[in-house]
């Protein structure tokens, strides 16, 4: 954007749009004198100027007589000089910034300052919303239309009237949105991302020699399965072949007064065979 953009942006805010104040109790909207600087409540009126005002600020500006609404004396309430009168705006409540003087709360005659936080000092505009709705929007386009260059400092000066804040109230508000440096924080994500990038790597190390420990684990654990079914099956020809049962096994055949001889091959003789005797 050029410097002139930047000026009609800045300057457009002086212009704000406008919004009709109305008592959320009275159901009138508040409505400045051309003549006396005195503050009516008058049936809404949206195209009545003297009833359209808008936020400069922290000041609340009349459209059709140029004024701001501002305190006079300990709780009447007209309108004066812009800039003499700061407010804070919170849960639709109006009160003086920077004092205890209470609310603006509508009564028969106008409006004044208390105490009560009732109906009666809650101010909204045409679509019941909160005239503070309307403080904080504007706030918004006016902060992103600071930050969004540094060509705004040649008109800078000339913003202090329509914002109702002094040239160096305006300067603090610009430093505090040019003052960060971003180099901490790119440095910050960098370390952040290098810490990130290590605690995966140890993870995944972690998670792969466990899955080797895992595998080598079942492996042996099948192959001592394996071992133990072989032994399994080979211990019934075992038995079927052990010596202890062929021991057992009464030579067949065998005669009273023979000596037998059992050899390893487990083949049963007689040590001793009888001859035939000679026929006489």
């Amino acid at each position: 954007l050029t410097l002139l953009d930047h000026t009609h942006t800045l300057l457009s805010f002086a212009d704000a749009e406008a919004f009709v104040m109305k008592n959320a109790k009275a159901k009138l909207c508040l409505q400045a004198s051309p003549t006396d600087g005195n503050l009516l409540l008058e049936v809404c009126n949206p195209e009545s100027d003297f009833q359209d005002w808008s936020w400069q600020g922290h000041s609340l500006m009349n459209r059709g007589t140029g004024s701001c609404l501002s305190v006079v004396g300990t709780d009447s309430v007209q309108t004066g000089l812009c800039g003499s009168t700061s407010w804070d705006c919170s849960d639709s409540l109006l009160s003086p910034l920077g004092s205890s003087q209470g609310y603006l709360v509508a009564t028969k005659k106008g409006v004044t300052l208390s105490d009560t936080r009732a109906l009666k000092a809650q101010w909204q505009d045409a679509a019941d919303r909160s005239v503070c709705e309307e403080k904080a929007e504007q706030d918004w386009h006016f902060l992103a239309a600071l930050t969004s260059t540094q060509e705004y400092e040649h008109v800078a000066a000339n913003m202090t009237l329509a914002l109702g804040m002094s040239q160096e109230e305006l300067e603090e508000l610009l430093w505090f949105f040019r003052r960060e440096d971003p180099s901490t924080w790119n440095y910050s994500i960098l370390a952040l991302s290098f810490v990130t990038l290590s605690l995966g790597l140890v993870l995944l190390a972690v998670n792969i020699a466990r899955n080797r420990k895992r595998k080598i684990q079942l492996y042996q654990e099948a192959a001592q399965k394996a071992q133990q079914e072989a032994k399994q099956a080979l211990m019934p020809v075992q038995q079927e072949h052990s010596p202890a049962e062929t021991g057992k096994q009464e030579p067949q055949d065998q005669k009273a007064g023979e000596v037998v001889v059992q050899w390893k091959d487990g083949t049963v003789t007689s040590l001793y065979t009888e001859s035939p005797e000679d026929p006489i």
